[in-house]
């Protein structure tokens, strides 16, 4: 494995990241959490009215406080390539310790309604992700039980309904396919609830650095439902799972 000294896509010192991270796919939700939820914010300048401790390639992230604890916000990206390479350089060259995933998903069930959230138990994916980045040739990786169990006791402090259920991980955005005969695939023996795109990935650079990692997920659309969500609805949703998550994560 050829690796340098410093990260090539992160640009910041190794102080500036916190070692507790939520990461959104959406580098303007990262942005959002920042100016919403984080206090006392560290950050480098880059615009006058856009500051943050890291924007190359306009991957926003950001570092604060949350109740007093050190907290730092990252964009992920989109899909597995994308995750892959920050949650590697985070882990890596940051020293990192545990990683919430915070992002939207399609619901496969008819029990997991649009706006309610669910925690991932596993993650199935058809990807070469991990056979590619160390020869793993399983179909399934694993967040953090440790940080599960912590998230589903603060969903309960905090009265928030949380589906707990196995996820699947996709290559391509399920709307853009026949996703059906993607599903059909999946071994039955799963209690597979949403689909998404990052999860996998993350779950597997997790393990093999030995970080914890979990991911917490608004569903948006659903095969079993017209319905989409209004704004105030989204807003609403995404506020309770950034909250969930911050509050999980200083724990």
């Amino acid at each position: 494995m050829f690796l340098g000294e410093d990260p090539i896509h992160i640009d910041a010192e190794k102080g500036e990241i916190a070692p507790l991270v939520l990461m959104p796919g959406d580098p303007l939700r990262a942005k959002y959490i920042a100016e919403n939820f984080l206090d006392n914010a560290i950050y480098r300048e880059f615009k006058v009215d856009n500051k943050n401790v890291t924007n190359l390639r306009n991957m926003l992230g950001y570092t604060g406080f949350y109740k007093g604890t050190r907290v730092t916000v990252m964009a992920s990206g989109m899909g597995m390539p994308s995750m892959g390479i920050y949650a590697f350089e985070l882990f890596h060259y940051f020293d990192v310790e545990k990683i919430i995933r915070i992002g939207t998903c399609g619901g496969l069930t008819p029990d997991v309604k649009i706006s309610e959230l669910i925690l991932a138990s596993k993650s199935y994916s058809e990807s070469n992700f991990a056979y590619t980045f160390n020869d793993y040739k399983e179909h399934i990786t694993y967040p953090s039980n440790a940080l599960n169990e912590t998230i589903k006791d603060t969903a309960d402090e905090l009265g928030y309904k949380l589906h707990v259920g196995d996820i699947t991980t996709m290559d391509v955005f399920g709307p853009y396919i026949d996703f059906e005969r993607v599903l059909n695939r999946i071994p039955k023996d799963l209690n597979v609830i949403g689909e998404e795109m990052e999860a996998f990935g993350l779950f597997h650079l997790a393990n093999y650095f030995n970080k914890e990692a979990s991911c917490i997920l608004t569903v948006v659309d659903s095969k079993y439902s017209k319905d989409v969500m209004s704004s105030e609805e989204r807003e609403k949703s995404l506020n309770e799972m950034i909250t969930l998550a911050l509050e999980s994560i200083i724990k």
